[in-house]
């Protein structure tokens, strides 16, 4: 289904590749980002964190076995206006909040958020202790059955009603069908349609 000026199919797949395990793909939208932060489009003071599930229905390299059936969690950070500041793959069957140190890992703009906003699954005393080593606030509202003293400030917690914005990140990227299911055997593979769906949004937002 390519356009018909472009190569043969396996010679884009191979240069696809190529890109995939050089990380091409994440140099160019890293730099992207950067030059969207510098003009004052990204703003990484206030970001979201959350996870989505997809489906393998093919198997393949770092799939998960969960309730849903095997599949991977497409991990994101984006900043106050849902635009990606980070976005990574994982196994389906880790628990979100040992994923947050390895989504830094492939964080794109030079400064951290201030604020790191997720749901009740990222309540969590030592992740709290390890965000703030790194300069990081983190919010989440605390679980129902949690035994501690609570440690988030009411105040605080009303950034957690603009939590919709990552929800949004992944409808935006939803509207690429080749990263609702994955369908690649190799992880890098996958990560690089992501990382494609994420350019898309940022080359949008450099227009205006």
């Amino acid at each position: 289904m390519l356009p018909q000026h472009y190569p043969n199919y396996k010679t884009v797949h191979r240069r696809f590749q190529e890109w995939c395990h050089k990380e091409v793909l994440r140099a160019v939208i890293t730099d992207l980002a950067n030059e969207l932060r510098e003009c004052g489009i990204i703003d990484e003071r206030e970001a979201f964190i959350d996870a989505t599930f997809a489906p393998a229905r093919g198997g393949g390299e770092g799939v998960g076995l969960t309730k849903r059936g095997k599949g991977v969690k497409i991990m994101a950070i984006v900043d106050r206006h849902g635009l990606p500041l980070a976005a990574s793959i994982h196994a389906a069957n880790h628990h979100e909040v040992t994923l947050v140190q390895l989504s830094f890992d492939f964080y794109m703009v030079e400064a951290k958020p201030e604020k790191l906003v997720g749901d009740k699954g990222y309540d969590s005393d030592p992740l709290d202790e390890e965000m703030k080593v790194q300069g990081v606030e983190l919010i989440a509202p605390h679980k129902e059955n949690r035994k501690k003293l609570k440690t988030q400030d009411g105040r605080a917690l009303r950034r957690y009603q603009r939590r919709w914005m990552v929800e949004r990140f992944f409808a935006w990227i939803g509207w690429n069908r080749r990263v609702l299911i994955r369908w690649e055997y190799y992880t890098q593979n996958f990560l690089g349609w992501i990382q494609l769906a994420c350019m898309r949004l940022l080359l949008r937002a450099r227009r205006f």
